[in-house]
């Protein structure tokens, strides 16, 4: 009986990460892009006139490259179990490898 709490205590923090993570953290971080963005053209485009910041734009790019890549693995992802596949992540590039 012991066991078995263990085990669905140890699945529930798991799912409860994924969930924070992919479900509330992707969307945070696009938002978090906007943001430097904004902060890379230089703030409020209608009442400043300050030059933008070359570090909010780097800021930008790495946030939604960061997004782009964690969709692009999850529609691999789904692809791949559609044709009896799974991912593999040995490497440092998740790979299509069979069940």
């Amino acid at each position: 009986m012991v066991q078995n709490l263990t085990l669905v205590g140890d699945a529930l923090w798991r799912i409860l990460l994924l969930a924070l993570l992919l479900g509330a953290g992707l969307p945070v971080l696009f938002s978090a892009g906007v943001r430097a963005m904004a902060y890379g053209a230089g703030g409020d485009a209608e009442t400043s006139h300050a030059p933008g910041h070359p570090i909010g734009k780097v800021l930008a790019v790495v946030c939604f490259a960061v997004v782009v890549a964690a969709v692009a693995i999850g529609i691999t992802y789904i692809v791949a179990s559609g044709f009896g596949k799974t991912l593999g992540f040995e490497g440092v590039v998740p790979t299509i490898v069979d069940k």
